[in-house]
């Protein structure tokens, strides 16, 4: 397949947003962008990857290269779904969210001594001698952080030593916390647009299975004094960083308080249940966010939603089973991310929509037991 060339056959005075990167979460932004008569023009790392197949303004080329980069942005707004876009570049565009805000939320150590919000007790490690003091004052466990780059588990490990860290840091700066004794993971999604609207979906509760999102359930099943906090928190974060777009705020419950774990500045997997659960999905509001549009409406459509992921399959095109799960039950709604199938990778998600949580989320899961080939 050859490359695609941005803009030609562009609708003359259609509203352009070019976002770097190429993986699932430009491609579901696509499905809104064409709602929307938005040009979406993507920079993706191939153009046969999941955004490059659905995204007809499509463009190969890295994150990491400043001359494409600027090139391909050409003075339109740019947005991202990703963080690995180094800090020189970002300053050199006019992203949304903005330079600021990105590096905020893509390097932990910063946004570890900028949080204005609980978080876990941490500190800064450089040598084996530092790592193993910082693991000791945390009471002999820890866990260590890549402070960039990490993602769906990778760059995250518990530690009880220098030893134990599974990737090579040897020069660099580790961030290790505590190991925090949660009793539950939930996220706060929240958009905000330059003019500072702000507007915030229901409370979620997350499930990992090995450091990677598996599972979702909205509204998460907490008191509405915490869901009432968790959104106050959200919101002081994107005002403190000034975000423009969509904020996914990770939190552990301890207790009955809430921890911020981790930041996101852009669509996130804990948001996928908006595109059927919500009035207004994520990907839609993060498009009118970067756009300076108004808001749209972020109540829940049905009493319960519950999103899982495929995470592997022993199918090698798990398409091959949409027909059983369809014939089983016509209610689910399937998510492709037109990627091959490889253990411990997001290839896709079910949503399942409901009034009786058990009986949502045991479909959720027999959908995705089809999709894996069981």
């Amino acid at each position: 397949m050859g490359q695609k060339v941005v803009g030609t056959g562009a609708r003359a005075g259609a509203p352009v947003v070019c976002v770097i990167g190429g993986g699932q979460l430009a491609r579901m932004m696509q499905e809104a962008a064409i709602a929307l008569g938005v040009e979406l023009r993507a920079l993706v790392e191939a153009d046969d990857g999941s955004a490059g197949q659905a995204i007809r303004y499509s463009q190969v080329g890295a994150a990491d290269d400043r001359a494409t980069i600027e090139e391909f942005v050409d003075g339109e707004i740019v947005t991202v779904e990703h963080e690995h876009i180094p800090d020189d570049i970002l300053r050199a565009i006019d992203s949304r969210p903005s330079a600021d805000a990105l590096v905020f939320a893509q390097d932990k150590l910063v946004m570890r001594a900028s949080l204005d919000a609980p978080h876990p007790t941490w500190y800064e490690a450089a040598t084996a001698d530092d790592i193993d003091a910082a693991v000791e004052r945390l009471g002999g466990v820890a866990i260590a952080k890549a402070p960039r780059g990490g993602y769906d588990g990778k760059g995250v490990a518990v530690i009880r030593s220098h030893t134990d860290i599974p990737w090579t840091w040897e020069g660099d700066s580790i961030l290790l916390e505590e190991k925090v004794p949660f009793d539950m993971e939930v996220s706060q999604l929240v958009a905000r647009r330059p003019s500072g609207e702000m507007v915030a979906w229901p409370l979620v509760q997350s499930v990992q299975r090995d450091g990677i999102c598996f599972e979702v359930t909205a509204p998460a099943p907490v008191p509405d004094d915490l869901r009432e906090q968790a959104a106050a928190i959200a919101a002081r974060i994107a005002e403190q960083t000034g975000v423009v777009g969509v904020l996914a705020v990770e939190m552990f419950v301890v207790r009955g308080a809430l921890i911020v774990n981790e930041l996101a500045m852009r669509p996130h997997n804990t948001g996928h249940w908006t595109i059927e659960g919500a009035v207004t999905s994520q990907f839609e509001q993060h498009l009118r966010a970067v756009l300076d549009l108004p808001l749209g409406d972020t109540r829940a459509v049905a009493p319960w939603s519950v999103m899982v992921n495929l995470l592997d399959s022993a199918l090698s095109d798990p398409r091959e089973a949409l027909r059983d799960v369809w014939e089983a039950d016509p209610g689910v709604k399937i998510h492709m991310y037109g990627k091959e199938v490889r253990p411990g990778r997001k290839i896709g998600h079910v949503t399942v929509t409901g009034t009786d949580l058990d009986d949502v989320r045991a479909r959720a899961h027999a959908a995705i037991a089809t999709l894996e080939g069981r």
